[in-house]
């Protein structure tokens, strides 16, 4: 069995910066999260709500309305397989675990909704993801800055996961997540993904999300976020080697494909 988990993502909106509008409809959704799941893919990362650069906000209405029908049939058909909510609502993740979601990722670190904590921290079979933003979706890319961004995602994590324990969850149910992408300049996600060894070194699991993200165009001189999959796996590989064990992807084969190379050479 492999050391390392892939993420794969599911998103159900019509404005996400990937793969938006592809899975609105249902039945299509569930079918991917399967094809997702045949190509090597242990987690489910059901979003509906993007949080692409200049993002709109959507209300939880619509939110609720665009996730909960595809969490729960995907629940229903692959109960060995944990399937994740993408969501800063609490009434959101509530609704979502009532019907078989046992992750929550929060790319705001449970600090955009008070109840959060209580939703996740009242179910303990539910695992959940903190993750660094500097400022908000909409805004985050206008102009980030930091002292040093490795230190300063370190110690913001750190100190998350010291709050989010003495709330009630404990740290064996907390994964962590640098924000690749998330209020952060080219030169911010560069100096992250060298010295991710650091943010393992925080002790719980890393999650890692730079799949297709805008950063790689701008190293590859590629435009179109599918054109960047080998950039994508070439980024997980990197972060392979420094201690990650959790990757966030969208094309879950040819990560899988990579990151089973890896494992290989570094256990040789």
């Amino acid at each position: 069995m492999s050391d390392f988990a892939l993420m794969g993502i599911l998103n159900v909106t019509p404005d996400s910066f990937s793969d938006g509008g592809l899975w609105l409809d249902p039945e299509s959704a569930v079918a991917r999260g399967e094809e997702l799941v045949r190509q090597g893919a242990t987690i489910i990362d059901v979003g509906g709500e993007s949080t692409r650069p200049g993002a709109d906000p959507v209300t939880p209405t619509e939110e609720l309305r665009r996730v909960v029908p595809v969490i729960d049939e995907l629940a229903k058909r692959l109960p060995d397989v944990t399937i994740s909510i993408d969501t800063a609502k609490a009434v959101v993740a509530k609704a979502a675990i009532d019907v078989g979601a046992t992750y929550v990722n929060d790319v705001t670190a449970f600090t955009s909704d008070p109840e959060m904590l209580g939703v996740v921290a009242a179910h303990p079979h539910v695992r959940c993801c903190l993750m660094h933003m500097q400022g908000a979706p909409r805004t985050m890319q206008h102009d980030p800055q930091y002292g040093d961004v490795v230190a300063d995602v370190e110690d913001y994590l750190r100190r998350r996961l010291e709050e989010v324990v003495e709330h009630g969850i404990p740290a064996d149910r907390i994964d962590l997540d640098p924000g690749i992408g998330f209020g952060k300049r080219n030169e911010h996600n560069l100096r992250l993904l060298r010295h991710l060894d650091r943010l393992v070194a925080i002790g719980p699991a890393i999650v890692l999300g730079t799949s297709r993200k805008s950063t790689l165009g701008r190293i590859t001189g590629r435009t179109e976020p599918a054109e960047l999959v080998a950039a994508s796996v070439a980024t997980s590989v990197l972060g392979y080697e420094r201690g990650v064990r959790i990757f966030r992807v969208h094309d879950v084969a040819e990560h899988r494909d990579a990151l089973l190379v890896a494992e290989a050479v570094l256990h040789a």
